[in-house]
This record gives C-alpha cells, structure tokens and sequence, in this order.
C-alpha cells in the first residue's frame, strides 16, 4: 500500500517542465495516472470491506470448501451465455459449482445433478466471497479482474474470461482483461489486438482461445416462433449505458421524432441503467407513459423484441450482431468513440475491425444526420444490398457457430486436468 502510494505522489507532483512530451507518451502516461488513481480508491476501499468483513466474524466460521471448477454470473441477462456451457459440464458428468448474483436466476428453475448453483449476494458481498475462493479454475464474463472490486484469489490456479455478445474486446475500460489467465475469443479478429496491449503494457500472454459465442449459440437455438403480423411498422430502440450510450446522448430529442409518427416503438433500456443512470430512465418513462404507441421492454429474453421489430437503432451494445447475425436485418447505430483514454483501444493507436464491419452492415447515426432519422429508418428497413454484407460478417466474425460451449468445456477440463497433474508432482 506505501509503495502504491509513493507511486501515485510521484506521477501528481508537478516539477518545471523542461522537455516536450508526444502525444502518444502523454495519453500513455494519462492512462497510467487513470489506473493508479482508481486502483488507489478501489484499494482502500476492498480494506475498508475486508476489515468490515472479518469482524463481522464470519472468517471465524467460514469453512473452505475447493472447488475444481467454479462459474461466477452476475446475474440472469448473463444466462445465454452460460446456460450451453453449464449443459456441457452436465452433459459430461462433471462437477462445477455455479455461483450467482441474482436470487431469481434462471439456473434455479433446472434440475441439474452436476451443476450446483449458489447465490452469493452481490455488489461488495460477491466480491469477498470470490476473493476467498478456492478453486483450480474459474469461468467469468467480467472484465476488470484484479483492476477494481474483484480481486484474484490466491487460491485460485486459472481465471478465464469468456465474452458475453460478439463485439470488439477493445471496448472494455481500460486494464479490463490484463489479469486473466486465458480468453475465449469469438472472433480471431481479436488476437491481435490483445496481443498489441500486453506488448505494450508487458503483460505475460494469455491463452487465447477461439471458441465462438457461446450466447448467439443459445440464441440460434431458442429462436421465438415467427411473430403473428403486425399492423404497425416497429423499431426496436435497444440501448447500453453511459455517456456515449443513445439514451444519453439523444434521450428525449430522438424518441419524440420517432414517437412523432405512427410506428410502434419498443424501448429496452440497459439494465444498468437502472443503478447508474436511475434519474434519466425515470424521466423517460414518465415522459412517454401515456404514449400507447411506446413499450418498454424490461424482459431478460430480448429475442421477443427483436423478432417483432422491423428496424434496430442502438448504440455500442451487442445486440446490434446478435439482431442482425440473428435476423438477417440491418440496423441504425450511433457513433462510439472507444480511443478515448478510458479504454483499451486507446493503447492500439489505430482503429479496430469493428467501425469498419458496422459501416457495411448497418447505418450510422451522426449529429449532422440526426435530423433526418425517420427517413433513415425508412431507408435501413428496405436496403437489401446490407443483407449480403451482413452474411459476410456473419462468416467472418462469428467463429464455430453452434460449438462454442463445447470447445470451452473442452479447455477448461483440460487445463484442470493439467493443474492436477502439476500438483501432484510437487
């Protein structure tokens, strides 16, 4: 802790400048000072809920328990993803402990014989709790390990990361995968990328995995039965969260033009919308209550709403490959800076393949065409020259369509095998 201390004093204490700093220098060392800064806050905060936490005196009564495989969700949006991997370990007879933030989730609703789920809180309460694990391997789609909250267990031998959607790895806040042991990548478009970042960071390789989208697999597989026809044209207004995010940026502004006709509009907000934007949502919803053409959308499934709209406009979310990967239908998008320094794309330098996948498969939503939104949602709805490109993307983007899970069960049993072996050994 002194030692992170004296670092941070050093990088803030301002000396006469004598010497000219580079761009790329200078963002370098604001991602450094970025870094430090929230893992200083994050660091006294996990002592303060470590103290709190042991002289609640549970250590005291705490029973360690090992398991061989563990799988952490935040909750149930995540349960695409992991539902296909949980029927691979079952499927395979083999034991792995499933460890939940959300009391509902959907796991407990199955009769699993080796899958053994348990809800363990959330917020602080899950990350101490995943900080005193142990395990040989443990499976989790979130970012930030040892970065923020949730901190490596030294008693766990493998963190590895899966990817919950198709989309560039890039997009997560910056140092958001540097302290996973191994990835599993949906696209090989992603390698590359990620081994520019531990270059210039000097981070030991992770083992990249190409395993596919173990969420589209599931997606593809639950598909909802074709929708009765709709009297109205329908635009799915499908939004992530933050400043960058559509609600954000356009709120109001853009849901009165399309409420300004006679389409029917659904609205799914981000779920954490609801805890980080809570004044925003609520402005909305009561903005739009009385409109009987608008719908807001809450429901854990979005295959629903995707099936019944005509057109998709949305942000940075994922939703966008899984609607037109999905759908065959093109989609209306916003511009999204992710080379900022708050992002992992800033260390690259150069643009990823995603701004160039999207411009051919949807369109993109600028200030300067803002005005014309209607006509473009017409437009996007009848442009059939986007559907060939969207199977284009579709090849080339999403890897091993219906294997995913497989293939991940596949490595994480594997590694396992070689932890044991390993131990026995010394």
């Amino acid at each position: 802790m002194l030692k992170l201390i004296t670092v941070f004093l050093l990088l803030t204490y301002a000396l006469p400048a004598y010497a000219y700093i580079d761009p790329a220098t200078g963002s370098m060392l604001f991602s450094i000072l970025v870094g430090i800064t929230a893992t200083l806050f994050f660091v006294l905060k996990a002592v303060f809920y470590k103290v709190s936490f042991l002289t609640t005196g549970y250590s005291r009564h705490r029973q360690k328990i090992f398991c061989p495989f563990v799988i952490y969700s935040e909750g149930k949006k995540y349960w695409s993803t992991f539902s296909p991997i949980l029927d691979e370990f079952e499927k395979r007879r083999v034991p792995v402990t499933f460890y939940t933030s959300e009391e509902d989730d959907f796991v407990f609703s199955k009769t699993y014989q080796y899958v053994k789920p348990q809800y363990i809180g959330n917020g602080n309460k899950a990350w101490m709790k995943l900080s005193l694990l142990s395990a040989d391997v443990c499976l989790m789609t979130t970012p930030g390990l040892d970065v923020y909250q949730l901190k490596r267990s030294k008693e766990v031998k493998h963190y590895t990361h899966v990817f919950h959607g198709i989309g560039d790895h890039c997009d997560y806040r910056l140092f958001g995968l540097d302290y996973y042991d191994a990835l599993m990548l949906t696209t090989p478009l992603n390698e590359s990328y990620i081994r520019e970042i531990e270059a210039k960071r000097h981070l030991p390789a992770k083992e990249l995995i190409v395993a596919g989208a173990p969420d589209l697999d599931y997606m593809a597989a639950h598909l909802p039965a074709k929708p009765e026809k709709k009297e109205n044209f329908t635009v799915l207004l499908a939004a992530s969260w933050g400043p960058q995010a559509i609600l954000a940026k356009y709120g109001a502004n853009l849901i009165d033009k399309l409420a300004a006709t006679d389409w029917d509009i659904i609205i799914r907000p981000h779920p954490q919308m609801k805890i980080s934007e809570p004044a925003l949502l609520a402005q909305l919803q009561e903005r739009y209550q009385n409109n009987k053409h608008i719908r807001w959308d809450n429901n854990p499934n979005n295959m629903i709403a995707m099936s019944q709209a005509d057109v998709l406009i949305s942000d940075f979310s994922g939703i966008i490959f899984e609607y037109a990967f999905l759908f065959n239908k093109p989609f209306v998008y916003t511009e999204f800076n992710n080379d900022r320094p708050i992002y992992d794309a800033s260390d690259l330098g150069h643009p990823t393949w995603k701004p160039e996948i999207l411009h051919k498969i949807g369109f993109e939503l600028k200030q300067d065409n803002f005005e014309n939104i209607v006509s473009i949602v017409q437009a996007t709805s009848r442009d059939t020259a986007k559907l060939a490109e969207i199977q284009k993307a579709k090849e080339q983007i999403w890897s091993n369509p219906g294997r995913a899970a497989g293939i991940i069960a596949d490595f994480l049993i594997q590694k396992q095998k070689e932890i044991t072996q390993k131990d026995s050994l010394c």
